[in-house]
């Protein structure tokens, strides 16, 4: 990103190649033109150039050096906030996306639902037989991971092979469930899931494995989850490292409305994305106890 700025004339600053990093603005704002970013570790990069794009004093081309995008489903969901507010936005290939010198125009903006957060609903829902009502029906989102409610109500049926690419951060919520599906399920498409908060394919393994010794294994940059039904009502006294990683402990919570003693280190860590995480699941009669 900082690299890709630089391109576009704006003095920024990350000397040791992480933060901090310091951006000095100016009053005549940028000039615009083309600028390069690779897409296929994260679409966010993608998604703050289109953004920026649309205060360029001339047209912006936002092109990928490669032909891979990160969950692209996102950038669309980028472009059409933009355009909410006044901003024009082509995609003419595959790779280039150009953005019209605007400006953002003020406007009432109705934001939906956070439906990563909803996956852990919906997978409580799945788990327990149980019934949620989040105020927005699931067809209603049009965020990409709400694809993976598709996925959620075909429980105990799962599909042998899940592909998330398009819907990375509902993949812990998918991969717990999967340990109780009826049959084995494995994940692919998940490689960037090594680069979020945590490597998160590797801390999928090893928690669920804490559970039961083989229950998921990392085959490549693939998860495989063995499944277990009969883990169902067992007391498997286990203790799931979080990671910091607030998508870690949510989903694994969910391993506790099917077995007795999970604990999760680190519960504040839900605090990133869904503070009131706890409260919600107590609201649903989940019974919890802080160790603290």
């Amino acid at each position: 990103m900082v690299a890709a700025l630089k391109t576009l004339g704006i003095t920024i600053d990350a000397p040791t190649g992480c933060p901090p990093v310091t951006v000095r603005g100016h009053a005549g704002g940028f000039a615009g033109g083309r600028v390069e970013i690779d897409g296929g570790l994260s679409s966010q990069y993608v998604s703050a150039l289109l953004m920026m794009g649309a205060l360029g004093s001339r047209p912006t081309d936002v092109v990928l050096t490669g032909a891979d995008i990160g969950a692209k489903g996102y950038v669309d969901l980028t472009t059409a906030a933009m355009a909410a507010f006044g901003a024009r936005v082509t995609h003419p290939s595959d790779t280039v996306w150009t953005v019209a010198a605007t400006g953002y125009q003020a406007t009432d903006f109705a934001v939906e639902p956070d439906a990563s957060a909803a996956t852990y609903l919906w997978a409580a829902e799945a788990l327990t037989g149980g019934a949620i009502d989040l105020g927005t029906p699931a067809d209603a989102f049009t965020q990409p991971d709400a694809r993976a409610y598709d996925f959620i109500r075909l429980f105990p049926h799962l599909p042998a092979v899940i592909d998330g690419s398009q819907m990375q951060d509902a993949i812990p919520t998918l991969a717990v469930l999967a340990a109780f599906n009826a049959t084995p399920v494995r994940f692919t498409g998940i490689a960037n899931l090594r680069v979020k908060e945590c490597d998160r394919v590797a801390a999928l393994a090893t928690e669920l494995s804490r559970i039961r010794p083989g229950l998921a294994v990392e085959e490549g940059d693939d998860l495989l989850v063995a499944s277990d039904p009969a883990l169902a009502g067992q007391s498997l006294p286990t203790r799931i490292e979080t990671y910091a990683d607030h998508r870690i402990a949510m989903s694994f919570a969910l391993a506790g409305l099917k077995l007795r003693d999970i604990t999760i280190l680190d519960p504040g860590c839900v605090a990133k994305t869904y503070p009131g995480y706890w409260k919600a699941l107590a609201s649903l009669g989940v019974e919890l106890k802080d160790e603290a």
